[in-house]
């Protein structure tokens, strides 16, 4: 296995070996544990990542070509009533 160095403030470095000692490692095993660990779910949210893409290619369900979100069609409409109420928003005063 290849050497490397790795640069670190002194308090670190002792507080890295205090917490590798508490778990009964040493500190090369918890540096590989944690990397290895960090690549694991960096692999997870790309795999996720592309699942998603290909939902979206092989989904039926699409926008109209053209299609453009009405601001006054969303705000005005049925689904966001308690907008037209000012006094429901946070943050503002009777």
């Amino acid at each position: 296995m290849p050497n490397i160095t790795l640069a670190m403030d002194e308090e670190l470095l002792a507080a890295a070996r205090a917490f590798a000692r508490a778990e009964g490692t040493t500190l090369n095993a918890l540096v590989r544990k944690l990397l290895a660990g960090a690549m694991a779910k960096e692999a997870q949210r790309e795999e996720a990542r592309l699942g998603l893409i290909e939902l979206m290619k092989s989904s039926a369900g699409r926008l109209p070509d053209g299609f453009k979100i009405d601001r006054d069609e969303i705000y005005g409409g049925p689904l966001l009533p308690r907008h037209k109420h000012p006094g429901l928003r946070r943050g503002r005063k009777r």
